[in-house]
């Protein structure tokens, strides 16, 4: 029988059977007060994977932070095999800030690998690579839209990979996007060392989504069973995700005032009208309509758009109405709300 032996993450040593949070120091404020990235790390008295599950790499970006405070909250991980290692706060200069960005104004996801000597955001990117990226096997990096910009939760990651693509449809979510890897993300610094990383994105930045949070817990939790980390779930097998076969962004074709937006989830035609642009006489007046058939997997949530602003989100799909149903049980699964906004859009369609 395989022995489980201790890890260690920033000089402390976690034993078998041991939960244990620990603080990696991060750059001070101007104040001189120390800051500190928080990992909770629950280290299994069984042998199996090491699994991180981070947030907030973009600081303004909440709901994952929510979704590891409740997940660590699960019974379930009492009887883990391997190794979790949560951090719900990567960004923790811009967390503070409620920013997307680091005091520098750098991306934290175009910093990695990082240095421990360059800028704010390389430093701190070399700190979760050594800390985190490079003692686990696996990992699931949550995210949501911008400011006043929401997302269908859905699953990006490198379908290239087989082992990333089943892991991927593990999750749950309604929705897998075959996302090309960008240079200087945790992404494609953890392809570069095997490591399979996928991103939940959903919800929008500043902004607790139930929905979202919920559905993120269960995709997790999903991804730990399949791994033989946690035991078998009883739950009924829901209906496989679906995998974009490409996405597409709709802008405004003018400035003024966005009215009668489609909602998110909705299946659309091409040609559908999507909004409807004014002036705020009401005297002139454009449609905005679907350029292609598909799901819409993001929107703007403002009423207000420029000329060329992203209004839109769609994801086509080799078969649309098995994408249309894949939200649809996705709703019903998660909540009453979405399931009422499906059925009102399967009504009018």
């Amino acid at each position: 029988m395989t022995v489980q032996k201790p890890v260690t993450i920033g000089g402390v040593e976690i034993k078998p059977g041991q939960k244990v949070a620990v603080e990696l120091p991060v750059a001070r404020l101007y104040t001189t007060s120390s800051l500190s990235m928080q990992v909770k790390v629950i280290h299994g008295r069984r042998p199996g994977p090491v699994l991180f599950v981070s947030a907030a790499v973009h600081g303004d970006e909440l709901n994952g932070v929510e979704i590891i405070r409740r997940l660590l909250k699960r019974k379930a991980l009492s009887s883990i095999r391997g190794t979790l290692l949560a951090v719900p706060i990567v960004n923790v200069h811009g967390f503070i800030d409620q920013s997307r960005y680091l005091p520098d104004r750098r991306d934290l996801n175009r910093s990695f690998p990082g240095s421990a000597k360059g800028s704010i955001a390389s430093r701190l990117a070399n700190t979760f690579m050594h800390e985190i990226l490079l003692n686990s096997n696996y990992g699931i990096d949550l995210h949501t839209g911008a400011i006043d910009r929401s997302n269908l939760p859905q699953i990006r990651a490198n379908l290239d990979d087989p082992q990333v693509s089943e892991l991927a449809a593990a999750f749950g979510a309604p929705v897998v996007v075959n996302a090309s890897l960008r240079d200087g993300s945790l992404r494609a610094s953890a392809a570069a060392h095997d490591i399979p990383v996928m991103v939940y994105e959903a919800g929008e930045a500043l902004r607790f989504d139930e929905l979202s949070i919920r559905a993120g817990i269960r995709g997790i939790l999903a991804v730990m069973r399949k791994l033989g980390m946690l035991p078998a779930g009883r739950s009924k097998a829901t209906n496989p995700s679906v995998m974009a076969r490409s996405t597409r962004w709709v802008r405004a074709p003018s400035s003024g005032i966005v009215s009668l937006p489609v909602k998110l989830g909705s299946r659309v035609r091409e040609g559908d009208q999507l909004a409807l642009i004014s002036d705020p006489l009401g005297d002139l007046q454009e449609t905005v309509t679907a350029p292609i058939d598909g799901i819409v997997i993001g929107c703007s949530r403002l009423p207000l758009a420029h000329e060329g602003d992203a209004l839109f989100h769609l994801a086509a799909f080799s078969s649309v109405s098995r994408a249309e149903n894949a939200v649809e049980e996705f709703a019903n699964t998660h909540d009453p709300a979405l399931r009422r906004a499906v059925e009102d859009n399967l009504l009018e369609t």
